[in-house]
């Protein structure tokens, strides 16, 4: 079921995307459509291929993007799972509201610029996946709290020193509404953040229940840290901390302070299934559990490390995220049979996982979209693709390649506005984002 989408203010601020000038800031963007606004431009419905739009362009395919959103929302509902999508991928506001639509409980979040970013645009209800021991940070989450009620906010807390820090930068702001954490269990030794053990998570929560400023909500983490990660050792992790959260509920540590709802959270884009599989043996606690499922990349999914990771290669019957970019650059240079240099680099495609996957060749004469048969992306300098071609490759001076990406999390943020288009090149919206 669709929750509220904040307030009117959020609204507002989605309108005004629309009213933004198309102008040198953005990528790609037609030169005619130069002081249009976007929604003018979207009117306009110009085609991908031949409305304008130069190289380099990356686009989200809509069909796609919509599939994929329909999908995890199924998923979610199926499981019994709240889901607070990591909004970190795509810091896309637009995308925020369309995940929203599609059932989410809120949007999951990693600094405080980015909470800043979905408070702009109405959120109400943000997960940080982070302690947040920023003095500055917290006193503006105070008077985000204490001046809408509505506003829910929880973030991890993994040390007492942390605790001690949140609390003195609380009090020292005169915080009336106490900032609801979750204790982060570490996934294991060389894992990145988190308390390690039990003990030391059970000092973290009584460090918290000494506090006016705070409130023990839960406990949370993320087994996409696990060492040497395969479904017997994420799932032994995750049956720790549900443990964690019976022995907490046991000891009576989240009674007291008003709470109408323990919250147990996890889930990356790669162990969802095992969070679905664990959460579902939730004993009965005290308080009804908040089963908080906070997957990101699956909202344009790839062709690359998710395309291999997902946990839908295990469970095919529960559906199949389909990779919704697409970045298309210019044959710019062939100096030889075996290697050509496109128009798009690092500055363009993300490259820390994988490189692009060369997919489809739109000859620069109109002629119909081939297969990139014997075409192979090898590097990338900061404006150019390096392109190995065989005997068979059919490429020439002029032509757009078609590539797909891998690592959702490091395309987005290379483009502050991002072309929708149909499966026939119909280009209907335009996701701003900000990094």
């Amino acid at each position: 079921m669709a929750l509220d989408n904040g307030p009117a203010g959020g609204r507002d601020a989605l309108a005004e995307l629309a009213g933004e000038r198309v102008d040198h800031r953005f990528k790609g963007l037609p030169p005619d459509a130069y002081g249009l606004t976007l929604a003018e431009l979207a009117g306009q419905r110009r085609n991908l291929f031949t409305g304008g739009f130069t190289t380099p362009v990356l686009a989200l395919s809509a069909e796609r993007l919509e599939h994929n959103l329909k999908l995890m929302e199924t998923y979610s509902a199926r499981h019994g799972l709240a889901f607070a999508p990591h909004g970190k991928t795509s810091m896309a506001p637009q995308l925020f509201h369309r995940q929203i639509e599609h059932g989410a409980w809120g949007i999951t979040l990693a600094v405080p610029h980015q909470v800043r970013v979905a408070r702009a645009f109405g959120i109400q209800r943000v997960f940080l996946a982070n302690e947040l021991v920023d003095a500055a940070a917290l006193r503006w989450i105070s008077a985000e709290l204490d001046a809408d009620p509505g506003f829910r906010f929880v973030c991890y807390a993994d040390s007492v020193r942390g605790v001690e820090l949140m609390d003195a930068a609380l009090s020292g702001a005169g915080a009336r509404r106490p900032v609801d954490v979750v204790v982060e269990l570490g996934a294991g030794e060389g894992a990145r953040t988190g308390v390690r053990t039990e003990a030391e998570c059970a000092a973290v929560a009584d460090a918290v229940a000494g506090t006016r400023t705070l409130r023990l909500a839960g406990v949370a983490g993320y087994e996409g840290e696990v060492p040497d990660a395969g479904p017997e050792r994420v799932h032994a992790w995750l049956r720790r901390l549900v443990a964690l959260a019976a022995d907490f509920d046991k000891a009576g540590r989240f009674a007291g302070r008003g709470l109408d709802e323990i919250v147990l959270s996890a889930g990356g884009s790669a162990w969802f299934d095992a969070v679905a599989d664990v959460f579902a043996e939730v004993p009965g606690l005290s308080l009804p559990v908040l089963k908080l499922l906070r997957s990101g990349a699956y909202v344009s999914h790839d062709d690359g490390h998710y395309r291999e990771l997902t946990p839908f290669n295990r469970v095919p019957e529960e559906g199949a995220l389909e990779p919704a970019f697409r970045l298309w650059s210019q044959v710019v240079s062939r100096p030889s049979p075996e290697q050509a240099f496109t128009n798009a680099g690092k500055r363009d495609a993300a490259y820390d996982l994988h490189l692009p996957f060369a997919q489809v060749v739109r000859p620069a004469d109109g002629g119909p979209e081939r297969p990139a048969t014997g075409i192979e992306v090898t590097g990338l300098s900061d404006q150019h693709a390096w392109v190995r071609t065989s005997g068979k490759a059919e490429l020439e001076v002029g032509d757009w390649l078609g590539t797909g990406l891998s690592h959702p999390c490091t395309s987005f943020d290379k483009w502050q506005l991002i072309p929708v288009a149909e499966a026939d090149g119909t280009v209907v919206d335009y996701i701003r984002t900000f990094f």
